[in-house]
Parts: C-alpha cells; structure tokens; sequence
C-alpha cells in the first residue's frame, strides 16, 4: 500500500522526516507510510491527505496541545493529527513540533496511553430483525471481532431509509458469513 497523495507532498513530508530524524525515533514503513517508533511503539506517522499533509500523534489526545494545533479526526479517541499545507509552515512551526514530538516520546517511554472506552453502538432494527429470522446469520455475526462488528454497525446505521439499511445488510451477509470486515476485500 502507498501514501496517499504522496507525490503532491513530497517536500512537505522530507521536512517532517527531517525534523523527526533528529530524534531517537526508528523510521519504519507501515501502512504504506513513515511511521516512527520508540521501543517498538508507535509516536508519530507522516500522512497524506487530499487537502493536507499530517503528523499523526498516536495518543495524541495525553498531549497538552497549548497551541491547539492538535486536531480530532473522525471518531477515534487516542490519535491527533497536526495538519500543514507547505513546508514553510513546517519550517515555522519546527519548534512547536519538536516539543510535541518530545512530550509524545515521553508519554511513550512511561509507557503512557489513552484509557479508550468501547462505544457502545446500537443494533439497528432491519438488523435485528434479520437475526431474528435468521439465528446463523445472527452466530455468523457475533463471531466477528468487535472491530468487525463496529464496522458493520457505522455502516449499516449509516443510512437514513429502513430500505438502505436492509438492502446494506443483505450485501454484506456474504462476508460477514465468511468472517470478513466491512472494509476487507477477497
């Protein structure tokens, strides 16, 4: 998997990399990206987006973000991203970001992490009803992992017409049969 947007970032993710290789962070590649670890610990990933280019906090939210560059993306609860979109802004903000970087790193070291709560999501009812009807359908389902469960519930939920979140259900029986995710491909 690559980067996305990469190509159009490419200075701006050089004066990231060049920033963070003045740390003690090992540089590895993972999810296609430049991710930097501490003690086999995930700090600190480089990320491209269509509009941005990002640092990514992985329990971003134990930092104190006193210039609130830190931003929430969707709905998870440990990571922050600080956002840019130039590499003067970077060379701008080189000092803050060491210090984030910094404090990020020693959250790691203590061993530090973001105490998540599962959310509960409700089951909506063209679901149930299908479990109802269909109890292997209903054992099939509850044998995902709850990742996988979440990931079908935001989808299914998703829709705002009863007919949609059937009709969504239905195509989506197959591989919640075959113990895929949501998002998992064949």
């Amino acid at each position: 998997m690559e980067m996305a947007y990469r190509e159009r970032w490419l200075t701006e993710i050089a004066a990231l990399r060049t920033i963070l290789s003045a740390f003690e962070l090992r540089e590895e590649r993972k999810w296609g990206k430049p991710c930097y670890t501490l003690n086999a610990k995930n700090v600190v990933i480089i990320q491209g987006f269509k509009e941005y280019c990002a640092l990514g906090f992985f329990q971003g939210a134990l930092l104190k973000d006193p210039e609130k560059l830190l931003v929430q993306l969707g709905q998870v609860q440990a990571a922050r991203v600080m956002k840019f979109t130039s590499a003067q802004e970077i060379a701008a903000k080189a000092r803050i970001i060491d210090a984030y970087v910094r404090e990020a790193m020693a959250a790691a070291k203590a061993g530090r992490k973001v105490e998540t709560k599962p959310r509960e999501l409700p089951v909506p009812e063209e679901l149930e009803e299908i479990f109802r009807g269909d109890p292997n359908f209903k054992r099939a389902f509850t044998a995902l992992t709850p990742g996988r469960q979440r990931g079908y519930l935001l989808h299914f939920a998703g829709a705002k017409q009863p007919a949609t979140r059937t009709a969504r259900i239905e195509r989506a029986m197959p591989a919640i049969f075959e113990g895929r995710g949501f998002l998992e491909r064949r």
